[in-house]
This record gives C-alpha cells, structure tokens and sequence, in this order.
C-alpha cells in the first residue's frame, strides 16, 4: 500500500530541515496544502481570502495605534507573520518579523466605503503579509451611501486575513486579541523573544500532531468507505467564466433572516437545504458534490490560531427520495470519518471509479454568532458590516449564521450561475428548511 499523501509531505517536510537548524520553515496543514494548491491553480493567482468589516464613527480610529496592536497580535502569533512558499516542492510557511500594514483606501468621488474596499480586495497581492488591514473613509458624504448610518459618518475598517493564516475557530480571538491590544497600547515589542519562541514551538507541535491525526485518518477502510460514498459523484456546474458577465458584480448574492429554533439549526437540516438548491440548479443526474467545513485542533495540540478546518464532501443525490431523517443518517456517519483530508477522499473516489474531478458544486459554512465578541477599539464598538459582490470560489456558497434569529445568505459566481436560477435555488432552499423556521 502506497503511504498517504500526509505522510508523503510528511517525510519531504523532514528532509528541508535535515541538517540545517537554521531552517525556519513551518510544515502546512492539509488545509492549508489545499488553499495553496487553489491558488496555484487559478489563471490570476488568486489567494483566498477572510475578510470582516467594521464600521466606526468617522474620526475614532486611531492608525497608529491600530497598525501596533496588529504586530502585537503577528508577534504572539507566528501564523500571522508567516508567508506561504514552496522549498523544493514541499508547501511551507516561512515566519518573519511582525509587520502588519494598514493601507487607507482612496474613495473616489461618488463610491461608498464598501465599493473602494471591494475594488482594493479584488487587488490582493498573494505574495504579501497574511493579516493586513485596510481603512476606508467616505469623501464628504459623497453620495449618502452606506458607510452612513442613521445619519452619522462612518469609516469601515477591513480585517482581512489569508486563509492559510485562519480559520472560522479564530476568527473571534483574532478579535478580541485584536481588542485588547488596543486598549493596552501594546505593540510587537511587548512580547518578550521567550514568548514568540514559546509560541512558535507550541504553533508547531499542533501542526504536527494535525497531520499526525491526518495521517492515521486516511486508513484502508476510512478510504474504502470515502470511495463507494462519492462512487457516483461528479461535478454539475459549468467551469468558472462559463458565463460572460459584461457588467456588475462578479457575484450575486440573497440573503433572508428567519425564526431560529431553540438551540439552533440542525446542521443536517441546513445540508438537505443544500440539496433542494442544488437540485432547483442542477435537476436529476449525476450526484453534486458538496462541501463543508470541520474540525478542529489535534487532542492535546495548543488552541492556537491557524487553519486546521477539513472540507468534508456531502454528496447531494438530487434524484429524489432522500429525506432528513437519511441526511441525519448519513452525516453522523460521515462525522466518524471527518478527519480524512479531502486529497485523499478525491483520490480514493477516483479509485472507486467516480469521474469527480474534485471540484465542488456547492459550500455551507455555519457560523455561530451567539458568543461572538465586537472589536472594540477604545471607546468605539465598531459595528460588523457585510459587503458582497466579491469573488466567490464555488458556483454557489451558502452561510448560515445561527444567533438570536438565522441568517441564511447565498452567493454565487455570476460567470457560472444566472441571477435567476441562483434566486431561485435559494428560494428552494429556505423552503426545505423545518416549517418552524419560516414563520418569520
């Protein structure tokens, strides 16, 4: 039996530091490997991305400030210091001094904050520092748009990370960490050398033991079991610029907001939403690969903050005859087997005879707001703002933000899916969720 491809990295990863201690080089998740493999992948290059906005009062951010409590935050960090790259093929991250850059985004006369900030995002060098911030402020109330609210001036703030660096599980430190180096006028120099080595080992050891845990989750029989699941699985959706999309955003987007039963929506619930779009775009046919992430860090690795997530694939049969109580069924039996990085589950339904070419039709993300912690920056609490119209890298993409009420929103890459089929589709879905949840 051929080793896994983890353990394939694994060794090669070994090898860059055999016999030179100097060779600072970080290994790379599955996640990780993943992201930058898509990227490498893209005709422009293109990395992905993590952005969250906040909107401030005009006048209350303090840059300088801002710009230190971030390299406090890379400092203590060393994923957020550390660039992706690739030493005699072997993906790696190299760590480098703090240095997080905070840009101020031109608003040109009659563009919203929003607009600028999406125009300098669809810009994002691949080569640069993974966490970096951007701060957009309207010119004179230009045209009345949305960085206004109830009639006050607003500056938008991006946080924005690359993938590789986070994610959703840091999402709320990176934040509050973020907080409370502000409020302590902290910087990088505040974090004593003993620290960042610390950190630097812990970061280490939890990657290690992630592909450990990767390793021992591409078994024979996890992979026979990956195999005969996506037997039958193959992409539906046209390639990306399938469609040519003459003007307007790159993607659409719909979004609706409705009663959250108690405890939150079922996941497996929000999953057979999935396959109601997905058969309202696609119809009957070969099945539709899904996916979604999960996970979490290695049992006994350091909780710090990195990429460790799994994309697990839902093979959504939209021939009719599932039900929830099936999706239920099968997902808790997919959860036994979450941990098989996803190369491997491509590789092992190839093996099956699937003809999936590892693409996915589709991706859920569930993100629970209950918890989460507003960036404060001293006396301002921003408030967190959505911008869409930004580059999507599935057909569609569906969030569900479960809180007080359930935030479903829907994207979709216009050079793929018409705005009409997409619109659709998400009506579709909302539809299939329990009755319970459409009585708002």
């Amino acid at each position: 039996m051929l080793p896994s491809i983890t353990a394939q990295y694994l060794a090669r990863y070994q090898r860059l530091g055999a016999g030179d201690p100097a060779a600072a080089f970080l290994p790379a998740t599955g996640a990780q490997r993943r992201f930058l493999l898509f990227r490498s992948l893209d005709p422009a290059g293109r990395a992905d991305i993590v952005p969250m906005f906040f909107a401030f009062p005009r006048g209350t951010v303090d840059p300088a400030r801002l710009r230190a409590a971030a390299d406090h935050l890379a400092a203590r960090h060393p994923v957020l210091r550390s660039r992706p790259c690739v030493v005699r093929a072997t993906p790696v991250l190299r760590p480098e001094p703090a240095g997080v850059p905070l840009d101020h985004v031109d608003v040109a006369p009659g563009e919203s904050a929003e607009d600028a900030l999406r125009r300098t995002l669809a810009g994002w060098d691949p080569q640069g520092p993974p966490l970096r911030l951007f701060l957009a402020h309207t010119a004179d109330r230009a045209a009345g748009r949305a960085t206004d609210h109830e009639g006050a001036a607003e500056e938008v703030l991006a946080v924005v990370l690359d993938h590789t660096a986070c994610d959703g599980q840091s999402l709320a430190r990176i934040v509050e960490e973020l907080s409370d180096a502000y409020r302590d006028r902290r910087g990088a120099a505040d974090v004593p050398p003993a620290e960042a080595a610390d950190a630097l080992a812990r970061y280490k050891d939890a990657v290690l033991r992630q592909l450990d845990a990767e390793d021992r989750a591409a078994s024979p029989r996890a992979l026979a079991y990956w195999g005969e699941r996506l037997r039958t699985a193959h992409e539906r959706a046209p390639l990306p610029g399938t469609r040519p999309v003459s003007a307007g955003l790159p993607s659409g987007s719909a979004e609706r907001r409705l009663a959250s039963p108690a405890g939150g929506m079922p996941f497996p619930a929000l999953l057979d939403a999935c396959r109601a779009a997905a058969t309202a775009l696609y119809g009957t046919g070969p099945v539709p690969p899904l996916g979604y992430p999960w996970g979490g860090r290695p049992a006994g690795a350091a909780e710090v903050i990195g990429c460790f997530l799994n994309t697990v694939v839902f093979p959504a049969d939209t021939r009719g005859g599932a039900s929830p109580e099936v999706t239920a069924t099968d997902w808790w039996d997919d959860l036994d087997r979450a941990d098989t990085p996803f190369d491997e589950v491509v590789r092992a339904a190839r093996a099956a005879g699937s003809a999936w070419s590892g693409r996915l039709d589709g991706l859920l993300t569930v993100d629970d707001a209950r918890n989460r912690t507003p960036l404060r920056l001293g006396s301002a609490t921003g408030r967190e703002v959505h911008i869409g119209g930004r580059q999507v890298r599935a057909p569609f993409a569906v969030s569900a933000t479960q809180g007080p009420e359930l935030h479903l929103r829907m994207v979709w890459d216009r050079t793929v899916l018409a705005d009409g089929a997409a619109e659709e589709a998400f009506a579709a879905l909302c539809d299939a969720l329990p009755a319970a949840a459409l009585a708002r």
